[in-house]
């Protein structure tokens, strides 16, 4: 089971994931390349393997990408009145960068959580 870390609260396990660095030392990268997570700290050593956010970065990104997208897309169209195809050319630019920004720093605060709580898969004892 993944042990917490002793001398860090949530919330600066939380900032660490958000800005990618490791939960525990706030030092090593969290991910190599995008979203993808190396086996194990480069600083600290510690093993990513307990990290496993499913697809809560997705419902989440999706909700928050999607009010804040939506009221875009409203104010836009009171303000401006534009044409369909000018709503493409800007909204959609928009939305990938919403969506492609917050799912990195929201995989990286699951994560970060995860190891502050020290969560772990459920198992059933037989």
């Amino acid at each position: 089971m993944n042990e917490p870390a002793p001398n860090r609260t949530a919330g600066e396990a939380a900032l660490s994931g958000a800005l990618g660095r490791c939960p525990a030392c706030g030092k090593g990268r969290l991910f190599r390349g995008y979203i993808a997570l190396p086996p194990a700290c480069e600083a600290c050593g510690l093993d990513y393997g307990f990290a496993d956010s499913g697809d809560g970065p997705a419902v989440f990104v999706m909700l928050i990408a999607g009010f804040l997208a939506l009221g875009f897309v409203l104010w836009f169209e009171f303000a401006y009145e534009p044409p369909f195809w000018a709503h493409l050319v800007v909204s959609l630019p928009v939305v990938a960068v919403i969506c492609l920004t917050l799912l990195r720093v929201i995989k990286g605060v699951l994560i970060a959580l995860q190891h502050a709580h020290g969560a772990a898969e459920g198992r059933l004892d037989r």
